[in-house]
């Protein structure tokens, strides 16, 4: 992979633009030495968009599954404790960190 700083580009850009478009390279641009974007073809873009499409769809499935898991269980833990749920757990912390706060703020 080719490596332009951003200097470089200004004058080259047609040229850069063919050889990513037509001669199928990928560009790194840089400022200062470090990578900040980079040119290429539109075949690779579209590649991807659909991996990145494919992902994030995955990950919204993964998330249902899972959301229907957690309520799956929430359920089954509610029947064996006879539908008393458990204690919400942010609540307990919250308090702990007041009295937490409250026992620091009397040692200063």
């Amino acid at each position: 992979m080719t490596t332009v700083s951003i200097a470089e580009v200004k004058n080259m850009f047609s040229t850069l633009i063919n050889r990513v478009a037509f001669g199928r390279e990928r560009i790194v641009l840089t400022s200062r030495g470090k990578p900040k974007a980079a040119l290429v073809s539109i075949e690779d873009l579209r590649r991807l968009e659909s991996q990145e499409a494919i992902i994030v769809g995955d990950s919204q499935e993964q998330r249902k599954a899972a959301l229907a898991l957690a309520q799956a269980v929430r359920e089954m833990s509610l029947r064996r404790r006879g539908g008393v749920p458990f204690s919400d757990v942010a609540e307990e912390l919250n308090q702990l960190r007041e009295e937490r706060d409250l026992e620091l703020s009397s040692v200063c």
